[in-house]
């Protein structure tokens, strides 16, 4: 088969490949690094033409065209997951949360919960054998497109090429069309690591021993961590990780992640989703020594609970006195997302030497310029629970770490007062006595 001459024969503008999304269209850009750019723009310009068409995407890494140039209310915008772009669009009223677990990511593509009418988005340039890598993006890219009525590829020679364990490409036999991008791929600054962030790595340290397998979440603590590493004596580390960031990178380069030693996938890292810095996709570009592979299995606990020696780490907005953890919202203002927090937290009590780390600094400022603290009595104000308290693992601010499994509530109360600000920790036990989930200890 000549695959250029099909190529050829499918190529489009993208206003041409626009016309092809009517009235009332499900529009899916997949997520993150896919965003279809040139698409996005092209269809934004059918502003007032179109009538409710709804968008799906997650971790928008640049304006989108379609939110920003749509006064007329044609679309729809809708997120799996937030970046802070996002989080702006939602607190605008003009993009609205998915509430989703990142292993079901597929499964609502699949069982039909998320219909798709027209998938548009980026991938690799086309191989001799006429095959698109994924690039990037592999999540729940494969669901996307069994589920789309029409698909049309946003080929970007920025987009890096990846192997993956699964579902790594399309061909161009499966393409309605294709149209050609000449912007670069977003890129992200790497977030720089606090001296409190610091500090939370250096608790976190001796849990990380040589052989062990990270997932790392993304922001300064990862980013600590990967220094201290990279200055320690741990080596033959593996990466396991929905979301690749510049964190893994540091410590490829440092020598300290050889998957030498994993139980599954030995010899490659692996990711579902990536997004970082140029340098990051350069490295993954071509390199044999990572694999893509589906959200599904990346976040299956049962997948992580054959990895045996897992140390999971991600990122938490507040505790309350019981263990319940809020990592998405703040009250009612959506942050980000569930995302993978709660797979991977079930993934690892199950692995035999699995730890979990949930990471947050113990206070923050709000608007009016006072200090709160992160750990609170109890939620009340409409605070999403990501992690239930049955399944809350260690809880990590500055000041230490509270592994809250099997701890009656008194015991919860007592561990997660020890590790907030002392500021706040009178006003806290008085509180965890109100709630009689307090036992007068000599810690007072």
């Amino acid at each position: 088969m000549d695959f250029q001459a099909l190529y050829r024969q499918k190529l489009r503008s993208p206003e041409e490949a626009v016309k092809l999304v009517k009235d009332g269209d499900w529009v899916d850009y997949s997520q993150t690094c896919s965003f279809p750019q040139m698409l996005d723009k092209a269809l934004a310009a059918r502003s007032g033409e179109l009538h409710d068409v709804k968008i799906r995407n997650a971790i928008s890494m640049l304006p989108v065209a379609t939110v920003e140039n749509d006064p007329g209310h044609s679309f729809t915008y809708n997120l799996w997951h937030c970046s802070g772009l996002d989080r702006k669009y939602i607190d605008q009223g003009r993009a609205f949360h998915t509430p989703m677990l990142f292993r079901h990511c597929g499964t609502y593509y699949r069982k039909g919960y998320a219909p798709v009418d027209v998938a548009m988005v980026t991938v690799a340039p086309m191989d001799e054998y006429g095959n698109f890598s994924f690039g990037l993006t592999n999540c729940a890219m494969q669901e996307v497109l069994d589920a789309a009525k029409t698909i049309i590829l946003e080929v970007n020679p920025t987009m890096p090429v990846t192997a993956g364990t699964e579902n790594d490409h399309i061909n161009i036999q499966d393409v309605d069309c294709v149209v050609e991008c000449s912007l670069p791929i977003p890129a992200t600054a790497s977030p720089l690591a606090s001296d409190l962030d610091r500090k939370i790595a250096e608790h976190i340290m001796p849990y990380i021993t040589s052989g062990a397998t990270l997932q790392l979440g993304i922001g300064g603590i990862p980013n600590a961590i990967g220094t201290l590493i990279a200055e320690s004596d741990v080596k033959d580390l593996g990466m396991h990780t929905e979301l690749m960031s510049d964190g893994y990178l540091a410590l490829y380069q440092a020598g300290k992640i050889t998957n030498r030693l994993k139980k599954l996938n030995r010899g490659k890292g692996v990711f579902s989703i990536c997004n970082g810095s140029r340098e990051l996709y350069d490295f993954l570009d071509h390199n044999g020594a990572i694999l893509t592979a589906p959200m599904r299995y990346v976040n299956n606990p049962e997948t992580i609970r054959q990895l045996d020696d897992f140390v999971s780490i991600n990122g938490c907005i507040a505790v309350d006195l019981y263990g319940q953890v809020s990592s998405e919202s703040s009250g009612t203002r959506q942050i980000s997302g569930t995302g993978g927090q709660v797979d991977f937290i079930t993934g690892v009590m199950e692995a035999e030497h699995g730890r979990g780390f949930l990471t947050m600094h113990a206070t923050f400022t709000d608007k009016a310029g006072n200090v709160r603290s992160r750990i609170v009595p109890k939620f009340t104000a409409g605070d999403i629970i990501t992690t239930p308290r049955t399944q809350a693992p260690s809880i990590v601010t500055e000041y230490g770490i509270a592994t809250l499994p099997g701890l009656p509530t008194w015991q919860r109360a007592e561990a997660l007062i020890n590790i907030a600000h002392p500021d706040f920790r009178e006003e806290l036990i008085r509180a965890a006595e109100e709630q009689k989930i307090w036992r007068r200890s000599n810690k007072r």
